[in-house]
């Protein structure tokens, strides 16, 4: 792999669950990492917890609002000059109520986050990804189960992560001129605040309400630092990365 030092990582949400596990796991590979996220709070917890193994530097950025990418990543450019990697993670997912009630506020909103925010993100990396010496960098996209088979309600998420795969496989062709990798990974039940449902029990497709098993979120971070690692000549177009037992592979 790559020798990462002095090299410079993008994480976006990266104030809770995998943002947080893939940030830490990327300054533990060498990297400096911006971490950026709505709550402040939440990205200086991020840094303190990574203070011992890399450095960081925290970043208010709103991935509804085109302006706020924009400064995220003109603060980048103007205080490191270049850009090695971006992992797109940041995500929502609207309210789990029937297809016909889901208003159209509520789908506008987890598009906003879940495909405009990571293309618009993609388009600056690229700016500087293709005018920087040496030329280059990788861009991951935070994919998901949902990118395969959706659960009950959710529509807007499902169809939000199918269009990532789109963007993937777009940018990554697009990139190739520029020496821009663009790869993505699919996690699949990591034990973040957002899966914490699933202990209780969440809604199968046949009706039945069940708990499900849970990975550990470090297993996701340190899947992106692997990707993030390699030399530009080789990439991870997809990697699925999920909890062992979870109800994906299969009928249910």
């Amino acid at each position: 792999m790559a020798e990462a030092t002095n090299k410079i990582a993008v994480v976006t949400g990266a104030g809770t669950g995998v943002g947080r596990a893939a940030s830490l796991a990327l300054m533990n590979a060498g990297f400096t990492v911006v971490l950026a996220g709505r709550r402040m709070e939440m990205l200086e917890e991020t840094k303190k917890l990574g203070d011992n193994v890399g450095k960081s530097m925290c970043v208010s950025a709103d991935m509804t609002s085109p302006a706020s990418i924009a400064a995220l990543f003109d603060k980048v450019k103007d205080t490191y000059g270049r850009l090695d990697v971006l992992f797109n993670n940041a995500g929502m997912g609207a309210p789990p109520v029937n297809f016909e009630d889901l208003s159209l506020e509520q789908w506008q909103a987890v598009v906003n986050t879940n495909l405009t925010g990571p293309f618009l993100c993609t388009q600056h990396a690229f700016r500087i990804m293709k005018d920087q010496k040496p030329r280059g960098g990788r861009i991951i996209n935070n994919g998901s189960i949902s990118a395969h088979a959706p659960r009950p309600f959710s529509a807007a998420y499902t169809s939000t992560k199918h269009a990532i795969t789109g963007l993937t496989k777009a940018s990554n062709l697009d990139g190739r001129m520029y020496d821009i990798a663009v790869g993505q990974v699919d996690i699949g039940n990591a034990a973040t605040p957002m899966t914490d449902r699933m202990v209780d029990g969440v809604l199968q497709p046949d009706g039945r309400k069940m708990p499900e098993p849970r990975m550990d979120a470090k297993a996701v971070g340190d899947a992106v630092a692997y990707m993030a690692s390699l030399p530009l000549d080789a990439n991870v177009l997809f990697m699925t990365v999920m909890a062992s037992k979870m109800p994906f592979v299969g009928r249910g």
